[in-house]
């Protein structure tokens, strides 16, 4: 209770007092800033902000109330102790921790709330009457209890309400955070300006009292220059949070970009990304849990490889875009065409996997892939066209067909037995294609090293002039004499040769010694021309001319010297590409021919905008020209179509004389078969052409006869 002692009536700088109310809710809105930083999963980062932010805001708050007392004044001459006046200061840095310290949980329970307010009230109580103690007054300051009691209730509520905005705002993201931050920050300043003007109404000054610091700290100029400082201090701690939160949020934002790219790139790899169907990877893990659940329960699991019929043309014809629509169709079908539990994968370019859980049987998985062949032959839409593609399917089941892990391997090599079949159609696996699959393995390992063994010959078939009965020329075939297998024949090891990607260096190697055997005829003084067979492979290549030419560099042949052969089906198989091959091919120099011609599908105004100067009539109509009318009706079309559209024609697989009469009278220009003569190696053709060179005209013999 006061005395009736007389009291000094101190008075209040009224500029000041708003300096000490803004500073005070400038310090309560770094202390909000603040809080949010103190939250981050980094501990070393929490610990530097929990650092700085104590000693920041603690400064801000206690700056405010010295400015405030500074506004405080009494008729007579103050200062404050240092000591005292520095301890009230580490009270506002820990009060300032502590706030920080409670601001950075994630959960503040009402018994936590009111401690932390309890708290942190008595600190604030703490640097407020040290530092009004810090002036050492003689007598003594005189308390009003009750004024005492009621600062540190509003202390207490203050910070209760502190704690409570600190949390809300967790909730608030955006513009309205920043509005929200300003308003809570102006009632948090209020209510500290309000603790600390009532602390300060609570103290009493006798009349006559001096104050025994007041050589201390003191002074306008000090007030301003903690004004300033304390200022400056939550300035840069400001400025240095604003930094920091736009670092986070960029931060946050690459992480958020590097997810995406993340989730992209998983997508990627589990994912084929034009149809959006498994890849292999997918596959071959969904097939190794499905084996386990099929081992455990006793089920059966079927794998039907699919591959496309003729994709190719219509990569060619309509072009990539258009190919790509009708892989996506053929997803889309191949996904309506299983159940939920199955799995649908693309493995290559038009190659896709059905993989189906819990198969009955065989016949189940016979008639899916019935099923799966009719899905497929049906039209597909493009630019206004229909467009009507097959499949070739292969079928093998675990565990009816051996080891599950094999199942994928022997249903492709039952696809490829639906390949040679024509198409269109399903091979469900058997033993014996296991074991030609090894054979095809073995044979096209031992094919790789037939080049370095030497292992590999070129034979000459003689090509005859029908009117004059010589040598015209003579097809390159290639062989392949096996130490141990002996003579290999083409129609086994070319077909593997395309499969295993042997075929390009067979081809370059076919190339160069058929031209080193025309340099070496030549210089034995016969010239020659040799025909020299191009694959489908072959002419996709890229470097195709440019190795044909090094090859007539390299041997110094006359390109007038070298015909090559393009079967029918390969020429139509891939349109641009023959186009672009034949044209180059034409500057060369060389000569073209179309072969098997008859078994193709060749399109007339196609057939002649192509350089080709020779068409071979396939062997087939030639056989069946002794007994077949339809036969010599097709030879007859076909010779009138070549001599209309300017090209000789080559009739290939003559064996009878009869065979030999009827195209000398058709007009064919040159025969090849064996009624002439066999394939035969290169030392023992010259020897043939000087023996067998007739000396009167085919034609003369056939007017004879």
């Amino acid at each position: 209770m006061l005395s009736d002692t007389s009291y000094l009536n101190p008075t209040y700088d009224p500029w000041v007092v708003c300096a000490s109310v803004a500073l005070a809710i400038f310090a309560s809105y770094v202390a909000l800033d603040l809080a949010k930083r103190v939250r981050t999963p980094d501990r070393a980062v929490v610990f530097g902000w929990w650092t700085g932010g104590s000693v920041a805001l603690g400064t801000g708050i206690w700056a405010m109330h010295f400015v405030g007392m500074f506004a405080f004044q009494l008729p007579l001459a103050v200062g404050y102790d240092r000591i005292l006046t520095f301890v009230s200061w580490l009270a506002a840095v820990a009060v300032s921790g502590m706030a920080l310290r409670v601001a950075s949980r994630e959960t503040l329970t009402m018994r936590d709330l009111s401690f932390a307010a309890v708290a942190m009230a008595f600190g604030i109580c703490a640097m407020h009457y040290i530092g009004m103690l810090a002036m050492v007054m003689a007598p003594a300051i005189v308390w009003n209890p009750w004024m005492v009691a009621l600062s540190a209730a509003i202390a207490a509520a203050a910070s209760a309400v502190a704690l409570t905005i600190f949390f809300w705002l967790r909730r608030v993201s955006g513009m309205h955070a920043i509005g929200w931050q300003v308003v809570a920050a102006t009632v948090m300043g209020i209510a500290i300006c309000g603790m600390h003007y009532t602390g300060m109404a609570a103290a009493h000054f006798p009349t006559g009292s001096i104050c025994l610091t007041a050589n201390g700290l003191r002074g306008d100029s000090l007030g301003m220059l903690v004004l300033v400082g304390a200022g400056a201090l939550m300035i840069m701690t400001m400025f240095t949070s604003a930094l920091d939160a736009r670092m986070q949020s960029q931060t946050a934002r690459l992480a958020r970009s590097l997810q995406v790219a993340n989730d992209e790139l998983k997508h990627s790899a589990f994912r084929d990304p034009l149809t959006g169907l498994c890849n292999r990877l997918v596959l071959e893990d969904r097939l190794e849990q499905a084996v386990m659940r099929a081992e455990r329960h006793g089920g059966r699991i079927a794998v039907l490889f699919v591959d496309l019929d003729g994709f190719k043309p219509i990569n060619d014809s309509f072009g990539h875009t258009a190919g790509d629509t009708v892989l996506q169709e053929v997803a889309a079908r191949l996904r309506a065409l299983t159940r939920e539990g199955d799995t649908v994968a693309r493995i290559g370019g038009d190659e896709f996997v059905l993989l189906l859980e819990d198969a009955p049987d065989e016949t189940f998985a016979e008639v899916i892939a019935r099923r799966t062949l009719t899905m497929l032959g049906r039209p597909f839409a493009l630019e206004g066209r229909e467009v009507q593609l097959s499949c070739s399917i292969g079928v093998s089941l675990a565990p009816d067909h051996g080891s599950p892990d094999k199942l994928i391997t022997r249903a492709d090599a039952a696809m490829y037995m639906a390949k040679h079949a024509g198409g269109a159609t399903y091979v469900v696996w058997t033993p014996r294609m296991d074991v030609d699959v090894r054979g095809q393995v073995d044979l096209q390992s031992e094919l790789r090293l037939a080049i370095e063994r030497n292992e590999l010959e070129l034979h000459y078939q003689p090509k005859i002039g029908s009117r004059s009965g010589r040598v015209t020329g003579a097809e390159a075939l290639l062989r392949w004499r096996h130490p141990v297998r002996g003579m290999v024949s083409p129609a086994i090891f070319v077909p593997l040769a395309e499969r295993f990607g042997l075929i390009g260096s067979l081809g370059q190697w076919v190339l160069d010694n058929a031209c080193r055997q025309i340099r070496q005829w030549q210089d034995a003084g016969t010239t020659l021309p040799v025909a020299v067979n191009l694959s489908v492979h072959q002419l996709r290549r890229e470097d195709l001319v440019p190795r044909i030419r090094r090859a007539l560099e390299e041997h110094r042949i006359d390109p007038k010297l070298l015909t090559f052969e393009i079967t029918e089906s390969a020429a139509m198989e891939d349109t641009q590409t023959t186009m672009r091959s034949f044209s180059e091919l034409s500057a060369l120099g060389v000569s073209l021919a179309i072969d098997d011609f008859g078994t193709g599908y060749s399109s007339l105004a196609y057939l002649r905008r192509l350089p080709a100067t020779q068409l071979k009539i396939d062997r087939s109509f030639v056989h069946d020209l002794d007994q077949s009318v339809d036969a010599l009706a097709v030879v007859k079309a076909v010779v009138s179509l070549a001599h209309a559209l300017g090209l000789e024609v080559v009739a290939e697989g003559v064996e009878t004389e009869h065979q030999r009469d009827v195209l000398v009278q058709l007009q064919c220009e040159q025969l090849q078969g064996f009624l002439f003569a066999r394939p035969m190696p290169a030392a023992d053709l010259l020897g043939w052409i000087q023996d067998n060179q007739a000396p009167q005209p085919a034609a003369a013999r056939v007017s004879a006869a």
